[in-house]
């Protein structure tokens, strides 16, 4: 079945944390208005010319009794050059994962190049949204892979377009992003755990920075539009406290902990990574001040920590032709 047209990474980074609470989004990446930006072809210096290579590699190879239900998703644009070049450039896998005994959707792609043989560096996307709404799209994570030559993984919120469970906004469904990390550790023997990198947008910014936290394996991360203090989102978006406080089962004042333990201005000393924050002055849905300043000035004598300013109101990562946040993302993970 053709999948979503003409969506690429920009779309993705661009999820908005508006509007999560809707469970019954058609989950569109680009229901909230178009984005334009170049197509792979002019990006391609980026990750380098692969686009003639045709991909061999089958994760088939790698299904056991935790992995499981491997497909291989044949990615769709509405260029045909396009389709044709990442489906050349890198191979997408859609395939399940157990945890807590839920089966977790997830996702990998994985550049042409890399093989048990070749390891590559490893990006994991942490997705924004709730439940349903801001779903993985795969044409986007290919594209992701195209553009940082890396091997790309994702999964699904539990309770979440295929994944099974409760989403605790920041609860248990955080072993499935560990139990994922384990499997590229443990069980991908294609990726180089040496230079393990996470990015989050939004609501998948407070993921990330939990991982962090908790993980030595995480080397660096991105947070894009990211929530560091959950109990200040709370109080600043009247329209997510039902939401927010049923995945919690509790408002901030009632079960404080909750909150902190979500939120990484309570531990900053936690973050010892390299972080980069992205971060719009005018961002109406994840606080800017309260979120992206207030964590930097905990961190940025202690931690190798840059913060992007974008004028404007943007959400997420611009993708504009002359944003300059997508190349520092990539000079950032590259350096």
């Amino acid at each position: 079945m053709k999948r979503i047209s003409a969506i690429i990474f920009s779309a993705l980074i661009a999820l908005s944390f508006a509007g999560c609470q809707n469970g019954g989004s058609d989950n569109k990446a680009d229901s909230e208005g178009s984005v334009s930006a170049s197509s792979p072809e002019s990006s391609a210096q980026s990750a380098g010319d692969n686009s003639a290579s045709e991909t061999q590699f089958d994760l088939t190879e790698f299904k056991s009794d935790e992995i499981t239900d491997i497909e291989k998703v044949d990615i769709f644009y509405t260029d045909s050059a396009t389709t044709e070049g990442i489906n050349n450039a890198c191979a997408t896998y859609e395939f399940y994962f157990t945890c807590d005994d839920y089966q977790i959707k997830a996702f990998v792609c994985i550049p042409a190049e890399v093989s048990p043989e070749n390891p590559g560096k490893c990006l994991m996307y942490n997705r924004g949204g709730h439940w349903n709404y801001g779903s993985v799209v795969p044409e986007n994570l290919a594209y992701m892979c195209y553009k940082t030559g890396r091997v790309v993984v994702s999964c699904e919120i539990r309770g979440g377009n295929g994944s099974e469970g409760f989403d605790g906004f920041g609860g248990d469904e955080m072993h499935d992003v560990f139990k994922l990390i384990d499997l590229c550790d443990k069980e991908f023997s294609f990726v180089n755990m040496d230079d393990f990198s996470v990015v989050g947008v939004s609501r998948g910014g407070m993921t990330t920075y939990m991982a962090a936290k908790e993980d030595m394996r995480v080397k660096k991360i991105v947070v894009a539009g990211g929530i560091s203090d959950l109990a200040a989102c709370y109080n600043d978006r009247d329209d997510l406290k039902e939401m927010i406080g049923s995945c919690i089962g509790a408002a901030p004042d009632e079960k404080p902990e909750e909150y902190q333990k979500r939120s990484a201005v309570c531990w900053p000393e936690k973050l010892t990574v390299p972080v980069l924050i992205i971060h719009s002055k005018g961002d109406k849905m994840v606080n800017y001040e309260h979120n992206a300043v207030a964590l930097y000035e905990k961190i940025k004598d202690t931690t190798d920590c840059t913060l992007i300013t974008n004028e404007g109101d943007y959400h997420g990562i611009n993708p504009a032709a002359d944003s300059q946040d997508i190349p520092e993302i990539i000079k950032f993970l590259n350096k």
